[in-house]
């Protein structure tokens, strides 16, 4: 009956599945490998047949489990007297080199590891973390060595953490309409390591990207005005909203241990969300403490109403309305005398024209994608409690975001 299965689903010219045996003493149906009479084997160099040399000892492939039961193929590889290369180990269309597992079980391995976490993909199936870290290799570099680049439109670039001690990777995202994916991983967030990408793209394909998505990190800036002279470049929203709530918590910080100091009423204590959030979003209980902390004067609150008042910005379509409503708000805030908010109305104003390429744009990119891409990576790396190496999360990163091609079986196992 296996034999039958293996015949219709798994079946290969020139080989032949000879016997099947179940061995219950670690659970594992044995399966006989031989090639067929006057089949000539293939040349693993260069792919073309030849006269047979010698047969080697048996080796062991492992297959797609069954029942509960591991799969074994055992086949007794030939060596081939190559006219081109000389004597060489034949090619068996099932294996990959030296791999112990079948191409099937590779590709089984790997789509189960995009949805579980490695550890859990082999204790599932009964394998090691390593087998399926062996499997998932495979594949991304097939599908690195495969994928086509072709017209890239839209680029967004950020960096997250992976690691303690300030360890960050710089990655790469094609944001098109039709196509988001991972393009390239950076050990680093630095000039050197994101010089890497437009290195691996070349000048041709740099020079035709219209819209690049960024943060404010000097060093992202200055590559992207290097390599993509024509594209507007984008600021990051969400880094933008970021450093103006950094600033208001670092107002309220800092006046909150001042009342307390002077023995005032503790009024910012647990008020911490209430500003940072938009009035929207905020709970019944934040509403009311809200409602109090706006009562007073003080910086925490003209700070607040800076902020708010920022929101509108956002809503312009005109980038020199936009760009106006911008100057105007810089310079109500420079003459607050709130030293965090200043600092931060300075920074706008060193990125006006950045800012503005958003509106010029049209509002059609933005980080919404590349945050949820972040969000997507995070995930899994935290499915793994962290990977050890960069090669590790490397892999695992372009298998999950990658959306690379993949090797086709004749028939799907999962």
């Amino acid at each position: 009956m296996l034999i039958r299965l293996l015949n219709a689903c798994h079946h290969f010219p020139g080989f032949v599945y000879e016997s099947a045996s179940l061995d219950e003493t670690v659970n594992t149906i044995e399966v006989s490998v031989r090639p067929r009479r006057r089949s000539s084997p293939i040349c693993s160099a260069c792919g073309k047949s030849g006269r047979g040399y010698d047969t080697l000892a048996e080796r062991r492939f492992e297959f797609i489990p069954i029942w509960g039961f591991a799969v074994v193929l055992r086949y007794r590889m030939r060596r081939v007297q190559c006219r081109t290369c000389g004597v060489k180990v034949e090619d068996v269309p099932w294996g990959i080199g030296k791999h112990g597992l079948t191409r099937a079980y590779m590709l089984y391995l790997a789509h189960w590891a995009r949805k579980l976490s490695w550890l859990e993909t082999a204790r599932s199936f009964h394998t090691t973390w390593e087998k399926v870290c062996q499997a998932v290799e495979y594949v991304v570099q097939w599908g690195l060595e495969q994928r086509q680049l072709g017209h890239i439109h839209a680029l967004g670039v950020d960096e997250i953490a992976y690691g303690r001690g300030h360890k960050y990777l710089t990655l790469v995202y094609q944001i098109d309409a039709g196509c988001v994916r991972l393009l390239w991983i950076g050990k680093e967030r630095t000039t050197a390591s994101f010089e890497q990408f437009f290195t691996l793209i070349g000048k041709e394909r740099a020079s035709k990207i219209a819209f690049v998505c960024s943060d404010m990190w000097p060093a992202y800036l200055k590559v992207i005005a290097s390599h993509c002279a024509n594209a507007l470049n984008i600021l990051d929203r969400f880094h933008v909203v970021a450093k103006m709530n950094d600033a208001i918590d670092d107002v309220r910080a800092s006046e909150a241990r001042r009342m307390v100091q002077d023995g005032y009423e503790p009024v910012l204590k647990k008020s911490r969300w209430c500003l940072l959030k938009r009035p929207g979003n905020l709970t019944d209980q934040q509403r009311v403490k809200l409602s109090d902390v706006l009562r007073y004067n003080l910086q925490s609150v003209r700070a607040y109403l800076l902020k708010e008042a920022f929101q509108q910005f956002w809503e312009y379509d005109s980038p020199a309305w936009a760009g106006k409503f911008l100057d105007q708000w810089c310079t109500q805030v420079m003459r607050s005398r709130i030293t965090p908010m200043k600092k931060f109305a300075k920074t706008m104003r060193t990125h006006r024209e950045l800012l503005l390429n958003y509106f010029r744009a049209k509002k059609a990119y933005s980080s919404g994608v590349v945050e949820g891409l972040n969000n997507k990576a995070k995930v899994t790396m935290r499915k793994a409690y962290g990977f050890r190496t960069f090669k590790i999360t490397e892999l695992s990163l372009y298998h999950a975001l990658g959306k690379l091609p993949e090797p086709k079986l004749t028939h799907s196992f999962y």
